[in-house]
């Protein structure tokens, strides 16, 4: 699976449900005015921005471990500090923001718990921990359809309902794994409205994630049986897709 991908491809790809996800996990984390706040993954920057608009450009940091993101978030953010690193690595001082955020992100990190220990680290005592993940595993996530086509053609693909944080209550338990109190958890839902077959299934065809991925694995043929069993999945066009992410709040112990 790669995110070495433009922030392009991403767009059409995932943005099209991160985008509007954002401004309802910024809301839900439940940030003050006065705080300082760290996006962790930030992607091609939608969460960063919802957080610069609520707390001001000089208050938000973002992280990183795709180039081309970063990039992407420098230009769609001007002025803010966005540094190439990944979650388990943040380059930080203990205690210097209020909250530290990861949207879709845990489920991608190389360590789960390392990555969350780490936001905890950069945060001060007292001061939030907010993540979301979609749900892969309950199958209400935005993909939900591709892989039930997937695993129809070739049930071994691995798929993504095995990651971490995917399935109900998983991320909260990673929270209280990583070390943090007070955890409170919760379901966001966005939904993205398709005029055509042909707008769904595109972008699965530009490389970007473990489906991207599976895609780009497969020889023509089998490419165009998976294109044919996933039209004959969706609803008759244009139709919706509704998708789930499953939420954690956590406080820094004293």
């Amino acid at each position: 699976m790669s995110f070495d991908v433009s922030a392009a491809a991403y767009g059409r790809f995932m943005g099209q449900y991160s985008e509007p996800l954002a401004p309802l996990f910024a809301d839900w984390s439940q940030l003050q005015p006065h705080y300082r706040a760290l996006d962790v993954g930030c992607g091609t920057g939608a969460l960063t921005e919802q957080l610069a608009r609520r707390l001001g450009t000089g208050a938000v940091a973002a992280v990183d471990p795709s180039p081309s993101f970063v990039e992407a978030t420098t230009r769609r953010v001007p002025g803010l500090d966005v540094r190439l690193a990944g979650a388990e690595h943040l380059p930080f001082g203990d205690g210097e923001f209020d909250a530290a955020l990861a949207q879709l992100v845990v489920h991608f990190m190389a360590d789960p718990v390392a990555g969350l220990r780490e936001m905890a680290r950069v945060t001060r005592s007292g001061g939030l921990v907010t993540a979301c993940v979609w749900d892969h595993a309950g199958d209400r996530g935005p993909l939900a359809t591709f892989w039930r086509a997937v695993h129809d053609l070739d049930p071994t693909a691995a798929g993504e309902a095995k990651l971490a944080g995917t399935r109900e209550g998983h991320l909260a338990e990673l929270f209280s794994v990583a070390g943090l109190h007070s955890i409170e958890s919760s379901a966001l839902s966005v939904t993205r409205h398709f005029a055509s077959f042909d707008e769904w299934w595109h972008p699965y065809t530009l490389g970007v994630g473990p489906a991207g991925a599976y895609v780009s694995g497969l020889t023509d043929g089998r490419r165009e049986a998976l294109r044919m069993r996933c039209a004959a999945s969706v609803p008759t066009a244009p139709f919706e897709v509704s998708a789930l992410a499953w939420c954690a709040r956590g406080v820094v112990p004293e």
